[in-house]
């Protein structure tokens, strides 16, 4: 989240399939100053989510909205977008149509969330998303082609000694260096950095 300046914090944030909120919750919480717009295409994952934004104490600065993230207008850039997307491409379809859409990427590519999300960041703004960590490659090439260069990468394990299953990656438009991190699930870097969203 720090883009080019370490005291950079944004103040427009787009969570992008948000399902239940649950992604957007935690930005409110650790951006206090930020409104939170979280979108998604199911209906029903909206209902949900603007339950659980009231439901909360950040009420006043979460917006759930169905909408698609091709179909976004806004009159003022977001200084952040995030995405978790869901992790199968290739792999057999289910037969709940809606468990589908939440396990593959089928309804965005990553060449449409690079391409739309250049459109709708302000220069400074980020885009950060957590991909099965295989598929690195392919959004990093999109984003590239979108405008985008990679500023930090992060990537998750279960344990140490374990290949990464995930990685997180931001992009940005004007930074051109890398920070390079990993992360192990439930160590004590974990646990300092996830600590303030546990009850």
């Amino acid at each position: 989240w720090a883009c080019c300046n370490a005291d950079y914090e944004p103040l427009r944030v787009l969570d992008v399939g948000t399902g239940t909120g649950l992604i957007a919750l935690f930005l409110a919480q650790r951006f206090p100053n930020a409104q939170v717009i979280a979108i998604d295409i199911d209906p029903d994952a909206v209902a949900q989510a603007r339950d659980n934004f009231l439901s909360s104490p950040f009420a006043n600065r979460l917006t759930a909205i169905g909408q698609s993230l091709q179909d976004m207008k806004t009159d003022k850039a977001f200084d952040a977008i995030v995405y978790n997307p869901p992790f199968f491409t290739d792999s057999l379809l289910c037969p709940d149509s809606k468990r589908t859409m939440a396990r593959h990427t089928k309804t965005l590519t990553f060449a449409e969330l690079a391409r739309c999300s250049s459109r709708l960041l302000t220069d400074r703004g980020t885009l950060s998303v957590i991909i099965p960590s295989e598929r690195k490659s392919d959004m990093e090439a999109e984003a590239i082609f979108s405008g985008f260069s990679t500023s930090r990468t992060c990537f998750v394990k279960t344990k140490e000694t374990k290949p990464a299953k995930r990685v997180m990656l931001e992009f940005s438009k004007c930074q051109n260096h890398t920070e390079n991190e990993n992360l192990v699930l439930g160590d004590e870097k974990y646990v300092s950095l996830t600590r303030h969203f546990y009850l």
